[in-house]
């Protein structure tokens, strides 16, 4: 027997399409109707009956409805993140975070898009994990219900940048988008999602291709050909240069800024050095950089730039005339950063082949000529 799909999984007009395969009429309205009794806004009470008893007997029927365990919460009582531990039915185990946001009483969901990682960045806890699995979308959709409905205000984002790397698990990261701003779903709007890739270049590729509505945040952390590849071993599979070529590509698609998130690790990639050579990279674009203080724990780890550190570095990056924020990097004391509490349970392994097959992949597509950076440095800044 086929396994029964999830609800959290499929769209209105997916639910339809299976019922009526399967010989069962329903209207578009009752389908839309079965999916938002499921994912109901926090606090408002969902109906016992969204449709006929007899419709609602068949979707028991032909639909899985699991729910994923709350393992393990943690909390950290200073700056309020709030780490989740779950257990799929399977047991594989998987994390997001409740993220506290500048404006009183509101916040955004942190979700996995993998059990584990096979990115082995050097600074990352679920990288030294190995990847188990990659995570449904119904998975990434009831994490984010689960920690909705716990939060004491109203969740108003989500950011696929927990555990794994969610352009190696592109189309169900991608489908869980989508159920997640759909107005009988999540209820989230597109442009407060967010997606974030460690540079798979044939996904932002494609990525871009697809136009899609959601914010892209590339973790570049160094500039320096060989340093990068050092801390992010994925990028050996792909050079900076084609890594710039694919950005291009997406900001040619989309009038937002392109983000890139920077991991400080002190006295490794926050000297002037990388602010040159991020400058002659994408000096090009029209950038918004992220800066992250990492969140490694271990004796004799990367330690966080000091103050007087951060602050050359950020001097060093005026010369992109690009705006610099510093993010947050919540749940250090306790165990919240992405891994830690999924560490002290399990190891995983491989992940390897599939990103040897992307890499290949990209040597057969064919690219545009990149275009040179305009006469004068790149052009004017804002949203």
């Amino acid at each position: 027997m086929e396994p029964r799909p999830h609800l959290f999984g499929l769209l209105p007009e997916e639910i339809a399409a299976h019922l009526r395969a399967a010989g069962v009429e329903v209207r578009d309205d009752e389908a839309r109707r079965i999916l938002a009794h499921r994912l109901p806004p926090r606090g408002r009470r969902a109906p016992s009956r969204p449709v006929g008893r007899r419709l609602l007997a068949e979707v028991a029927a032909r639909f899985d409805d699991a729910a994923l365990e709350i393992v393990d919460r943690a909390e950290d009582p200073e700056d309020r993140f709030v780490k989740y531990l779950f257990r799929s039915p399977d047991g594989a185990l998987s994390e997001a975070v409740r993220i506290p946001l500048e404006k009183a009483d509101s916040f955004s969901v942190c979700l996995s898009s993998q059990v584990g990682c096979a990115m082995k960045c050097a600074f990352c806890a679920t990288g030294r994990l190995g990847l188990a699995r990659h995570l449904e979308p119904w998975e990434m959709v009831d994490a984010f219900r689960q920690v909705r409905d716990e939060a004491p205000g109203r969740v108003t984002g989500a950011v696929f940048q927990g555990q794994g790397e969610p352009f190696h698990n592109y189309d169900a990261v991608i489908r869980a988008a989508r159920i997640l701003s759909h107005p009988c779903g999540g209820r989230v709007r597109g442009d407060a999602i967010t997606i974030s890739t460690v540079g798979i270049v044939p996904r932002i590729r494609q990525y871009a291709a697809e136009g899609h509505r959601y914010r892209l945040i590339v973790s570049m952390t160094s500039a320096i050909e060989g340093k990068r590849a050092s801390l992010l071993p994925v990028a050996a599979k792909w050079s900076l240069a084609e890594l710039a070529e694919a950005l291009r590509e997406y900001a040619a698609a989309n009038p937002r800024l392109t983000t890139v998130a920077w991991v400080l690790l002190g006295g490794v990639n926050d000297g002037p050095e990388e602010a040159e050579a991020l400058h002659r990279l994408l000096g090009d674009l029209r950038l918004r950089i992220n800066l992250i203080d990492v969140n490694d724990p271990r004796p004799g780890g990367y330690r966080r730039s000091t103050d007087a550190e951060r602050k050359g570095f950020v001097n060093a990056l005026q010369v992109l005339k690009a705006p610099v924020v510093r993010r947050y990097s919540g749940g250090f004391r306790r165990h919240a950063a992405c891994g830690m509490l999924a560490a002290t349970r399990w190891e995983g392994a491989g992940g390897e082949a599939e990103i040897d097959a992307l890499a290949d992949e990209a040597k057969h597509m064919s690219r545009p000529r990149p275009s040179s950076p305009p006469a004068g440095g790149p052009p004017g800044f804002g949203d």
